[in-house]
């Protein structure tokens, strides 16, 4: 039998360490709308939506890496969607901080929002 040639990537799941990973699952689920895929004791979880995954991590996030990013805005994760003015509106109507809202770029069209530990994360429309 011959050895494969290809390797397929099937998916790919950002770790992200979070002080909080209750709060940080209730973030990325009631507000988001990503479910948990798995638990693994009380510091780790796996969410997924539309087949994009996020891992959590509890930990202790560096906070002064996060305001660099932030002043930078340094992206962490970058989801590309569809019915970008939609989803603004629907994640407008809830607690949720705005680093960057809904403009419009050559490449798209894209906002910015903060997770509860400052992981900044761009949803995009692209053109």
């Amino acid at each position: 039998m011959d050895a494969p040639t290809y390797c397929k990537i099937k998916k790919i799941s950002p770790q992200l360490l979070v002080a909080d990973i209750e709060l940080s699952i209730e973030f990325y689920a009631k507000k988001l709308g990503f479910e948990i895929d798995f638990r693994y004791e009380d510091f780790y979880a796996g969410l997924i939506k539309d087949g994009c995954s996020i891992h959590l991590k509890s930990g202790k996030p560096l906070t002064e890496e996060r305001k660099n990013k932030r002043s930078n805005e340094d992206l962490d994760i970058v989801f590309s969607v569809d019915s970008i003015e939609y989803l603004y509106e629907k994640l407008s109507n809830k607690s949720i901080e705005f680093v960057q809202t809904l403009r419009h770029m050559p490449y798209g069209k894209e906002f910015y929002i903060a997770d509860p530990d400052g992981y900044i994360i761009s949803f995009l429309e692209e053109t």
